[in-house]
């Protein structure tokens, strides 16, 4: 079957907003994870006192409020995000932490409407990876910066480095039979590989571009505590089990479960995560 974006889209959306609680819930957790590469990534868009920062794909905002907070009240934040329940979630975490610099805006970062050169930098964490068109979101993330600007994002690398999360996968596509994503098409580790975000990034014309890879390891007690994580925050996953009876979605869960269970050590669960940052001027 033909990828269709529109469709992608739509799926993806409902992914989202399915996931929305649950992905807010795990906030804590997600900070601890990518949090170090939430720095890197902020220092290399620069953002500091007073910036003006366009977060592209906030999700429930854990990314949004550490900018928020470097940027200060002279500063403001806007994430954006193609799910408007998960928003809700990142305005509600702003304001309980009172940080009143800091608005939404439901959008697909593809068909960004924003001001021209109205930003001094623009982020995405984890979120670049899943555009179709990429290079129409970086476009539209290039208007939006004032000459001078930063874009930071954070992808994950390859799969043989992101165990965690590409374990699963891996065996849900073989239980579903479904094939893996074409070259150019979305996916967790589309733009993973030595040097492609940098290509990504230098075809739609940001400079000075730096690129870092960061450890992230998934860290639990046990593999039961990642298993529910990615059950219940990963909607992608569903999603791709849609096709299968419920009794045997469960099985599925089963086999993952074991799977994880490799990274288990005497310190407890620590699953292979790998990040790439790269960031580019306009």
């Amino acid at each position: 079957m033909a990828f269709n974006a529109a469709t992608y889209k739509a799926t993806t959306r409902q992914q989202w907003q399915d996931a929305a609680e649950a992905w807010n819930a795990w906030g804590g957790f997600l900070a601890t994870w990518l949090g170090p590469a939430t720095d890197v990534m902020l220092d290399m868009a620069k953002v500091g006192q007073g910036s003006a920062v366009l977060d592209i794909a906030a999700g429930a905002g854990q990314q949004t409020l550490v900018a928020a907070q470097r940027a200060g009240p002279s500063g403001r934040i806007l994430a954006t995000d193609i799910s408007p329940d998960i928003l809700e979630y990142a305005l509600e975490n702003a304001r309980i932490q009172g940080l009143h610099n800091v608005e939404t805006l439901e959008a697909d970062g593809e068909d960004l409407d924003v001001a021209p050169d109205s930003f001094d930098a623009a982020i995405s964490r984890v979120g670049l990876i899943y555009f179709p068109d990429q290079q129409r979101a970086l476009t539209n993330i290039m208007r939006a910066l004032r000459p001078g600007g930063r874009f930071a994002a954070i992808v994950y690398s390859t799969p043989e480095n992101n165990g965690f999360f590409s374990k699963p996968i891996s065996i849900i596509r073989d239980r579903a039979q479904l094939p893996p994503p074409a070259v150019g098409q979305p996916g967790p580790f589309s733009i993973g590989s030595p040097g492609a975000l940098t290509s990504v990034l230098e075809s739609a014309g940001f400079r000075d571009i730096e690129e870092k890879v960061i450890s992230a390891p998934v860290v639990f007690p046990k593999a039961a505590d990642c298993l529910r994580f990615e059950r219940e925050s990963f909607g992608a996953l569903h999603q791709m089990l849609s096709g299968i009876e419920p009794e045997a979605q469960e099985a599925v869960w089963a086999e993952i479960g074991d799977a994880l269970s490799e990274f288990e050590t005497a310190d407890g669960f620590i699953g292979p995560c790998e990040l790439v940052v790269a960031a580019g001027t306009k």
